[in-house]
């Protein structure tokens, strides 16, 4: 993507998949809300009528609230899966809160007197509720649905995450490409949709008398029709379910060069790789976009598709560092560079499949196999200064940055401040290059097409070398940012695509060249 063109043109160039997005989005919402209506108003009229229950079914509504979203979406998709069943099932339990909430609190609050009077008159208990309670409590209850509503489009964004859609794919692919009109082009629709919604929402509100019965009968409708606007990714009439992650994408080396180089059209959904893995394994997708290195190709017995093509460049890992910290501490680079050559392919799979799969945790693992090299000493004064480790969000940055610090403090009277998962690369790179940070473990291809983006031609020339992309990018972050490149660690976590491996066994499947023949024949 080229980052030098204008948000208003990438919203051009994009808008299907904009329109498309921004309907998931909506429908997402509106679904979600609906289910919380329906539940938490009857549930919210209920409380009002047994007291007792009322501060157990709001405390519970409550500690819902409190879950990180995240964290969430983490515990149902074992339950439910991926896609929009575990999101809408995560936006409902955020949404009844204050739909309960503002509907025990205003009847609530409704005046006895009004009330007494409604039993003079002879009105039954439904009555009462309809003509009387539900009338003089519908601000309060519409400004619970209005607070439901907001929360619900800003947390919608996190369904993106789980193969479910909506803006948040632009947002967490410009993230992760450090692309600011990416990022722009989902979170301004996001932003102006909550506002919209808000404002009508409060206009309704606003309502009064008789009219008021005819919105809360109606009110189910609406949402019903707004929910309606929820479309389900589309792709080919293939069998086969890709999952790819918002950065690859957005990325020349990833969807854009699969389709490019490859002619490769699959029915693709949007997915974290903190969950793809686990999809693939339980048979809900069949290919995603993986990495070389990663420790879950032999948890989940995934093979890797060759590419015969070459459109992934090298991926060679190095530690990427200010050039004021090295020129303040000089002893810096020397004990940072012990780790140069010494780790390899096979070694980081094998370290990332002891956190990834056996749930060490990475400090554990980067003791051992320090301890292993004849590396490991123990900790210094470290009353000379303070040195900043980031990593970005993946088990491996988490062990190589614990082993930076063990080194650090090992070798030298350095303290070191690890700030660890810090995301994807925008996140890592923003921080570094305005001094919130010190050094990270960045990759050459990153640097190369996430951050540097060369002209076409000239990636395409650099790609066919290790040492031609790693020059490269060396010289241009220190002519251009004043960053360093340190000697590479040692091993290429390239960009991979992966199926299980009895599945592109039983279909023939090796090389990427190999899926796109499957998939054509499948459509013949």
């Amino acid at each position: 993507m080229d980052q030098t063109q204008s948000l208003w043109q990438f919203m051009t160039l994009q808008s299907s998949k904009l329109l498309q997005q921004t309907l998931q989005h909506i429908g997402l919402t509106f679904i979600s809300l609906l289910i919380a209506v329906v539940i938490g108003l009857p549930l919210g009229v209920y409380i009002t009528r047994h007291k007792k229950a009322a501060g157990f079914v709001l405390g519970f509504a409550g500690i819902l609230q409190t879950i990180p979203s995240i964290a969430l979406l983490g515990f149902l998709i074992p339950l439910l899966g991926i896609g929009p069943i575990p999101a809408i099932t995560a936006l409902f339990l955020y949404a009844l809160l204050p739909v309960i909430r503002n509907t025990y609190t205003g009847i609530d609050g409704v005046d006895p007197g009004v009330k007494e009077a409604a039993v003079a008159m002879g009105m039954t208990a439904m009555q009462r509720l309809m003509r009387v309670d539900l009338v003089l409590a519908f601000p309060v209850i519409m400004a619970g649905i209005r607070t439901a509503t907001v929360i619900n489009v800003g947390v919608a964004t996190l369904a993106a995450y789980i193969a479910a859609g909506g803006l948040g794919e632009f947002i967490f692919g410009g993230i992760a490409l450090n692309n600011t009109n990416m990022i722009l082009a989902g979170a301004i629709p996001a932003a102006l949709l909550a506002i919209v919604l808000d404002f009508l929402l409060s206009r309704v509100q606003k309502i009064s008398g008789h009219r008021r019965r005819t919105v809360l009968s109606v009110l189910p409708i609406v949402l019903l029709l707004c929910a309606a606007f929820y479309v389900v990714p589309l792709g080919d009439s293939s069998r086969l379910l890709a999952g790819f992650t918002p950065e690859f994408m957005g990325r020349r080396d990833g969807d854009i060069g699969l389709r490019d180089v490859y002619g490769l059209r699959i029915k693709t959904v949007v997915i974290s790789d903190a969950v793809m893995y686990k999809a693939i394994y339980n048979k809900k997708l069949d290919v995603i976009s993986g990495y070389s290195t990663d420790g879950r190709l032999e948890a989940y017995d995934l093979a890797v598709l060759d590419d015969d093509r070459k459109i992934f460049p090298p991926y060679y890992a190095a530690p990427v560092v200010r050039k004021e910290i090295l020129e303040k501490y000089p002893e810096l680079a020397p004990v940072i560079d012990k780790l140069s050559g010494l780790i390899n392919d096979s070694v980081m799979t094998a370290l990332n499949y002891r956190a990834e799969y056996l749930n060490q945790p990475p400090e554990k693992i980067a003791r051992d196999f320090l301890i292993q090299k004849g590396l490991y000493a123990p900790p210094r004064s470290g009353a000379k200064g303070v040195v900043r480790l980031g990593s970005k969000i993946f088990p491996e940055q988490y062990i190589l940055t614990d082993m930076y610090a063990m080194l650090i403090k090992g070798y030298t009277d350095l303290q070191v401040e690890s700030k660890t998962g810090l995301g994807g690369t925008k996140i890592c790179f923003e921080a570094l290059t305005h001094a919130q940070i010190d050094m990270y473990p960045e990759y050459t291809g990153t640097a190369l097409l996430a951050i540097l983006q060369p002209p076409q031609k000239e990636t395409e020339r650099l790609s066919k070398n290790r040492d031609s992309v790693y020059n490269y990018v060396a010289r241009g972050f220190d002519e251009r940012f004043g960053l360093v490149w340190l000697k590479p660690i040692g091993f290429n976590n390239a960009y991979a695509l992966m199926m299980r491996r009895r599945q592109a066994k039983e279909l023939g499947i090796r090389t990427i060249s190999d899926l796109t023949s499957y998939l054509k024949k499948q459509r013949s």
